[in-house]
């Protein structure tokens, strides 16, 4: 873990929101994007070691997505908690690059892999969403999110793109500085949300 979980618990007046990113799916490392795998037999396991028992989350958002989708409503009824789909909280659409390796992609084309993973603000994804419009539509989603449940303790199950998107906005990092962050399968990450805005609690947790 890279970060810390000292002073977990909720105060009066305060929102704890953790992200998790999806586990292992089906076909392994792709760019998927809005590509429709679900997990594989490895991610499920994943997903399951990384919230254990479950903590005092009191609802879950999810991606539409089966791979992040399927676990949460699983998740959501063995704990008896409602769970929302959010199609803003989908993965960044990744056009002519759907469904290909980045070795593949960096050999072959279509595109600047390379040139995308140095300014992701500025490379172009054929056929594919920008940055800035991504980005616009998951903090948007967040917004919404945070002000609906307000006070309490909520999961998002989410895709790596969304959660760095989340974690750098979250700490005022430049947006095209994503990538410095790195996200592992199942990684969680929390967020305390007071009177003093959000504060980044944790980040890289497999509990």
């Amino acid at each position: 873990m890279n970060g810390s979980r000292t002073g977990g618990g909720m105060h009066t007046g305060e929102t704890l929101v953790d992200l998790i990113r999806h586990g292992e799916p089906e076909g392994g490392r792709r760019f998927r994007g809005e590509t429709d795998d679900p997990l594989s037999e490895t991610g499920w396991r994943q997903m399951q070691a990384s919230v254990g028992k479950g903590e005092s989350w009191q609802a879950i958002a999810t991606s539409p997505l089966r791979r992040c989708a399927e676990f949460a409503n699983t998740l959501g009824e063995r704990l008896g908690i409602p769970v929302e789909q959010v199609p803003d909280l989908k993965e960044m659409a990744f056009g002519a690059w759907e469904g290909r390796t980045a070795s593949d992609i960096l050999a072959e084309g279509p595109g600047d892999l390379a040139g995308f993973w140095e300014d992701p603000e500025n490379g172009r994804i054929p056929e594919g969403e920008s940055l800035t419009a991504f980005r616009d539509r998951v903090v948007g989603a967040w917004q919404g999110l945070v002000a609906r449940y307000a006070g309490h303790h909520l999961l998002i199950v989410a895709h790596g793109g969304v959660v760095r998107v989340l974690l750098t906005h979250v700490l005022g990092m430049p947006p095209g500085h994503l990538f410095r962050l790195e996200v592992a399968y199942a990684d969680r990450s929390r967020i305390r949300v007071d009177s003093h805005g959000p504060r980044l609690v944790a980040h890289g947790s497999h509990e």
